[in-house]
């Protein structure tokens, strides 16, 4: 039991973490980054929130991944998919980052966030609960092609939803490009700098956690 809190506790640290590091990104104000991009150009043309788009948009890459790639489905790719786009959309109400005007410091800020949204993709993928329905996408193409680095696939992704997301009239800056290029290069250090190889990472389905969680109550 005490496993599953530490490893509970992690992803839920490692959601928040990615959470923060999107509101960094969206408040630089210097383009966005292209996930965020697909997100705000779909809320711009339904009305619909950025964090319920993220949450429904998440759904539906789940769905295509688990069905194609075969990635396990488990309670941290739930509370990924959900948390996430629910706790961005509260720290929005709640203005704690303000919106930058400065263009250098915008630019700072844009970098930070990418640090953020990489030691967060750390701590939750590490915990072996599931990863969200991008990083399944990103982890089950990394297995897909292992003599592809990680950091070339993610940016093959981010540039794929970035074109949709400009379509839509999302804003693109330079603060785009360095998200871009920025995420592959920084997401593939973090994870050398701790020694953590995303694609040895096994998780744990849902149905497997809920197994273990009966022998441990039948124990107890």
């Amino acid at each position: 039991m005490e496993n599953y809190l530490t490893r509970t506790a992690k992803l839920i640290f490692g959601l928040f973490l990615y959470s923060l590091g999107i509101l960094f990104c969206i408040q630089s104000n210097i383009g966005l980054a292209p996930w965020d991009a697909f997100g705000i150009g779909i809320s711009n043309i339904t009305g619909i929130s950025y964090g319920n788009v993220s949450i429904l948009t998440g759904v539906i890459i789940l769905i295509v991944v688990v069905l194609l790639l075969k990635e396990k489905f488990g309670i941290g790719t739930i509370l990924n998919t959900v948390l996430i786009g629910f706790m961005v959309d509260i720290m929005q109400s709640l203005k704690i980052v303000p919106l930058m005007t400065n263009f250098a410091i915008g630019i700072l800020m844009l970098l930070v966030s990418q640090v953020i949204i990489s030691l967060a993709s750390y701590f939750y993928i590490s915990s072996g609960l599931g990863c969200g329905p991008r990083d399944t996408l990103m982890v089950g193409l990394g297995k897909r092609f292992p003599n592809v680095p990680i950091g070339a696939i993610r940016g093959l992704i981010e540039g794929t939803v970035l074109i949709i997301g400009y379509m839509l009239g999302a804003k693109v800056g330079i603060g785009t490009v360095i998200a871009v290029f920025g995420i592959s290069f920084i997401l593939q250090t973090t994870f050398k700098l701790l020694h953590f190889d995303v694609k040895a990472v096994v998780h744990e389905s849902i149905i497997d956690t809920t197994k273990n969680f009966k022998e441990l109550y039948a124990k107890s």
